[in-house]
């Protein structure tokens, strides 16, 4: 009797995100890969139990049950016994079995993993994928034999919950990739290799910015000197620019009281994620959002409809009890900083305050270098608030807004906030890696329901409209993002560090902290290595710190009142000639910190 396992689409798991369609042209090969890779752990490893395995983005993976514990060292056997059957070239034929006989079977083999998911399927009839003497519960689609599968390779294994809930059983997922020529296979694994030396989690470490130390709390971020001064330069940038747009500044309370977020929903919609505590026998929330706070300032004042539109800024801190399993660096953490703004305005406001959202976020994201954007509408989702009309006209105000702002963009259905519809803006990153930062959103809800008002023209009370609106989405997120994007060799105007101070010998130490002195007096970030090592050694580790300038000093330089400079490869200064005057070095500087974006 043949074996039946299962892969993608008939299953009932709920994870969607990173699957391809099936109109992709690479979905049926990932698919047949994936299936191979089940059918060699199983001729390895008889007992093993499988549970799903779909092609995703860049490649596919299966997750199962296996009686022995698989590491990396385990792959290129399994990857052997693949290259085996590609080779035998068998044929992928499809039929069907009632659901019934299907789920009979799985339960005699004790696929517990796959009756689940056969229960879970509406269709009386399934189909099957047979190649040689292996089946797999699926609807396709395949190549047509084995021997398609021209190029793929296995990656990892890491550890994953069946269906993503953590109370369910660990099962363990094997990830691969797969293309249609070694080439393009080749292509992306050496783009996979840039990615790994640019990943965040390792450079944070490298260039001292940040560490997540999980004995004080996982997904808590320690900003190290180095990270805190970056994060300082982008929160300067970022508070000069809203000033110069009309937002008001703010600063609102970590804590409140429970009812405040019983009346704005979240504490119905949101509680999962949310820090609850108690104090003098009253209810509190650690704040997840900021939009109540800043509705309560707003509610300080009577409105008239001359004040509006009213804009709030604050780079606001918030926690979130995120699941451990999602936790990522900087990128997924449980507690962060928004760059989070409310604006209050008129109906008749409401598609230009969108458009100048969106020429801002531009602005922003150009500086910081990133050109290429994806763009998101997402709509009414099945757990929100409110009626259909307001949600039409917030979606309608939306669209009209990104028309007009020549953004093109899908509509996903149903992903929209539960009280609203947004916009999500992803960027693309040197790598063209897409990330997700910016978000724009339509509420008409909050202030029906915290009964925020401004006096009209006729004299009487109406209802605002508010606009949710994030540009970098999170300091910590973008802050990864933005290493990864320039690999951590920042440009000078984010480098933390602008330029190190090298004395060759302890005889030229006075000379360069007078140099260091000048430079810093001078706005230049810089630090002075007066280590008792070797010039080599001190070079060595300013260019693994990413540092744009080493100014070195030696006898010759302290005589003449100079300095040797060393430019990182990336920047180019052509008219620099070594050696140069502190000033002349300062002017430098100061010009290419004016070149951003």
């Amino acid at each position: 009797m043949t074996k039946l396992t299962m892969t993608t689409k008939q299953r009932t798991d709920g994870s969607k995100s990173s699957e391809l369609q099936a109109s992709d042209p690479l979905y049926a090969l990932r698919h047949s890969a994936s299936h191979v890779m089940a059918q060699a752990i199983r001729r390895l490893w008889p007992e093993t139990k499988l549970a799903i395995g779909p092609p995703i983005e860049n490649g596919f993976y299966y997750d199962i049950d296996c009686p022995e514990q698989l590491t990396d060292e385990h792959l290129a056997r399994i990857e052997s016994e693949m290259g085996k059957i590609v080779a035998e070239a068998h044929e992928f034929k499809r039929s069907s079995m009632p659901k019934a006989e299907a789920l009979r079977l799985f339960e005699e083999k004790g696929e517990h993993f796959k009756a689940e998911i056969i229960r879970g399927i509406p269709d009386e009839q399934v189909s099957i994928f047979t190649d040689g003497d292996f089946s797999d519960l699926c609807d396709g689609p395949h190549t047509a034999n084995t021997s398609d599968i021209k190029a793929f390779k296995l990656l990892s294994v890491a550890g994953a919950y069946w269906r993503g809930i953590e109370t369910n059983p660990m099962l363990q997922r094997i990830y691969g990739t797969a293309w249609d020529s070694q080439e393009a296979q080749e292509a992306y694994l050496e783009a996979l290799e840039e990615a790994r030396r640019r990943d965040h989690r390792k450079l944070g470490t490298q260039l001292d910015l940040w560490s997540i130390q999980e004995e004080a709390g996982p997904g808590m971020v320690f900003f190290h000197p180095k990270g805190a001064q970056l994060r300082w330069i982008i929160e300067d940038f970022l508070k000069k620019e809203h000033l110069l747009r009309g937002y008001s500044p703010l600063v609102t309370p970590h804590l409140l009281r429970a009812d405040i977020w019983r009346q704005s929903g979240h504490y119905d919609y949101y509680k999962e994620n949310m820090y609850i505590l108690e104090a003098d026998g009253v209810e509190y929330a650690v704040k997840p959002m900021n939009c109540p706070g800043h509705i309560k300032v707003y509610q300080t004042s009577v409105r008239s409809w001359r004040d509006l539109p009213v804009r709030f800024f604050e780079l606001g801190n918030v926690h979130r009890n995120e699941k451990s399993g999602v936790l990522h660096g900087l990128l997924r953490v449980r507690g962060f900083t928004q760059d989070d703004a409310h604006i209050f305005c008129l109906p008749e406001q409401l598609v230009d305050e969108i458009v100048g959202a969106i020429d801002f976020m531009r602005h922003i994201m150009q500086t910081f270098g990133f050109e290429g954007f994806e763009v998101e509408l997402s709509t009414r989702p099945e757990k929100s608030i409110g009626e259909d009309a307001q949600w039409e006209l917030a979606e309608e105000g939306l669209k009209e807004a990104l028309n007009r702002s020549g953004m093109d963009y899908e509509v996903q259905e149903g992903e929209g906030a539960f009280y609203g519809p947004k916009i999500d803006i992803k960027i693309k990153d040197a790598l063209g890696r897409s990330w997700q930062c910016a978000t724009i959103q339509c509420d008409y809800f909050l202030p029906e329901r915290f009964d925020v008002s401004y006096v009209g023209k006729d004299g009487q009370k109406h209802q605002p409209i508010m606009v949710h609106r994030a540009l970098l989405g999170s300091m910590e997120r973008f802050m990864g993002t933005l290493v990864e994007h320039y690999g951590g060799a920042f440009p000078v105007w984010l480098a933390p560090v602008q330029a190190v101070v090298i004395p060759i010998s302890d005889d030229q130490l006075v000379a360069a902290q007078e140099v260091t002195d000048k430079l810093r007096a001078a706005g230049v970030r810089v630090e002075l290595d007066s280590r008792s090592e070797k010039m080599q050694n001190k070079i060595r580790l300013a260019e693994t710190q990413k540092i744009p300038f080493m100014l070195v000093l030696g006898k010759r330089e302290v005589e003449a009142g100079t300095v040797s400079v060393r430019a990182r490869r990336d920047i180019e200064v052509p008219e620099l000639e070594n050696p140069v005057l502190s000033d002349v070095f300062i002017e430098q500087v100061k010009r290419l910190e004016q070149l951003r974006g």
